[in-house]
């Protein structure tokens, strides 16, 4: 965690603090469970409660915990033993036949949940300003490339309606899972419920809002922390995606948009001409921290029989990495898509560039409808585009069929011209955004 990428309420999610909180809560709500079925006295249970009421651990000491950890070596143990002077004798019931793994899973589940709450409230902000965005610009003509070659036009708000389509499923992913990450396990040493009753296990869900893991031998099952990580990559990849998306279209050569340059920023200690991209590229390095949880995630599945440590040490690091990281990114994306300068006129300049050349495919398929075979069609398309190309456009591809006898013969002049139509392009775009968006979407 690195306080530049970091926001102050997904950080505070896995503060210490917290992290004490949801222990205390688990073992208070678990107590509360045992004595309503008397496997200890119902008094204790509702001193117990009532200090959880009361709010008798008071400011969570972090220091003091963990100098009694740096005794008993074994973090539960250390909170217990501090929570537990906050107590009388009704102490001794705290964590009755639980193991450290009933507390540790839990609480990493309540984590991972409010998490996912705030990284769908992400979300909801990105896709709120790419609609806007989208509908803002749904027919600005621009330039559809592929291999990074000039290909047909498209318009801005395609592109933007694209992302929104993409960010749309990630959203979905991450309620689900949200949904699977939400797990509870308080069935004690090795998952039998030798010592605890289930009906601790469910009562302790409910009030924490999860669902009871079916079997969770003494941990809850990885494979549901290894989708969570997954997802989460996802969104970062698509994040990333974006991005580069954006450097590109600020590169100087093609300019078509870029990032807010704000009053007084500098974009190189050097030469003072410079406005760098560099949001997109910082988010380009931050999608890479969160993908990166997604391999060791996958690793901790396979763990020895009923459980061991090794995926500790692991969670310790990226639970809170990939959450932070992913928030940020997600906020810093919002606001680089509401904020970004979008330049028509520059669009339109790179869309007449090379002489017409993206209306090629049209003159192919008019040709082929004339009656010329298809094989023949591109030929004749692609011998006068090639001559356009190495005139880097400033020769007209609608001028050079016009003159050739060959293409002439099939597709009369008026006709050719039809074929050079930008607004042909763009019959569908009302449909593609109908299908993202709704039929009647409010915008």
């Amino acid at each position: 965690m690195v306080p530049r990428y970091s926001r102050p309420a997904m950080t505070a999610i896995w503060s210490s603090e917290n992290r004490y909180r949801i222990w205390w809560q688990i073992e208070v709500f678990a107590a509360e469970a045992m004595g309503r079925i008397g496997m200890i006295p119902a008094d204790d249970a509702a001193t117990i409660r009532k200090a959880y009421d009361d709010d008798a651990l008071g400011e969570i000491d972090v220091p003091a915990i963990d100098a009694i950890e740096a005794v008993t070596r074994h973090d539960v143990i250390a909170f217990l033993t501090w929570a537990g002077e906050k107590l009388g004798p009704e102490r001794r019931w705290l964590h009755q036949g639980m193991t450290s793994s009933d507390v540790l899973d839990t609480s990493l589940a309540v984590q991972l949940k409010q998490s996912a709450d705030l990284l769908i409230a992400d979300l909801d902000a990105l896709l709120a300003v790419l609609k806007r965005r989208a509908f803002e610009h749904k027919m600005t003509p621009t330039i559809g490339r592929s291999h990074g070659i000039h290909a047909e036009p498209v318009t801005f708000g395609l592109k933007l309606a694209q992302a929104h389509a993409e960010f749309a499923r990630n959203r979905a992913r991450l309620v689900a899972a949200r949904d699977d990450i939400a797990t509870c396990a308080i069935s004690g040493a090795v998952g039998t419920f030798a010592n605890i009753d289930p009906a601790v296990e469910a009562h302790v869900a409910a009030e924490l809002g999860l669902t009871a893991e079916p079997t969770s031998t003494q941990i809850i099952p990885r494979d549901r922390h290894a989708m969570f990580f997954a997802v989460l990559g996802v969104i970062a990849s698509s994040v990333e995606r974006l991005a580069v998306e954006i450097r590109h279209l600020q590169r100087t050569e093609v300019l078509e948009a870029e990032e807010y340059f704000a009053p007084g920023q500098k974009g190189s200690s050097a030469m003072p001409h410079k406005r760098n991209p560099v949001l997109t590229e910082n988010l380009t390095g931050l999608a890479r921290v969160v993908r990166s949880a997604a391999i060791p995630a996958m690793e901790n599945v396979a763990l020895w029989h009923e459980r061991d440590i090794s995926h500790s040490s692991v969670e310790r690091f990226i639970g809170p990495d990939a959450c932070i990281t992913l928030d940020f990114a997600l906020a810093r994306l919002t606001n680089v898509i509401d904020k970004l300068l979008v330049y028509p006129e520059r669009m339109q300049k790179n869309l007449d560039r090379m002489g017409g050349l993206i209306h090629s495919q049209r003159v192919l398929l008019a040709l082929t409808q004339a009656g010329l075979s298809r094989e023949d069609s591109y030929a004749l398309v692609q011998e006068n585009a090639m001559k356009v190309w190495q005139a880097d456009g400033s020769l007209s591809l609608l001028d050079l069929l016009k003159a050739d006898p060959r293409v002439a013969a099939a597709l009369p002049g008026p006709q050719l011209e039809e074929l050079f139509d930008l607004g042909y392009h763009f019959r569908r775009v009302d449909e593609i955004f109908g299908r993202v968006f709704g039929a009647n979407p409010a915008h």
